[in-house]
């Protein structure tokens, strides 16, 4: 009995826990999207997401060829 008790106990702050966790996650994205959109930033984002295209692409493909040869 003493057991079950415990065990609800870690099961329910676990619960808490990734609420928690996951309504953080949202209040930052919203903010995010705030920050972007509301604030005019959008063109030097936009500027630094081109600027890492090519070099994902280029280790995607490396990724890709190093797959393939196994």
């Amino acid at each position: 009995m003493a057991e079950e008790a415990k065990q609800e106990k870690g099961d329910s702050s676990k619960v808490i826990s990734t609420l928690v966790k996951v309504v953080l996650g949202l209040v930052f994205l919203v903010l995010a999207v705030y920050l972007l959109m509301g604030r005019m930033w959008w063109k030097d984002t936009w500027l630094v997401i081109k600027g890492c295209a090519a070099p994902f692409l280029l280790l995607a493909g490396m990724i890709t060829l190093a797959i393939a040869k196994e």
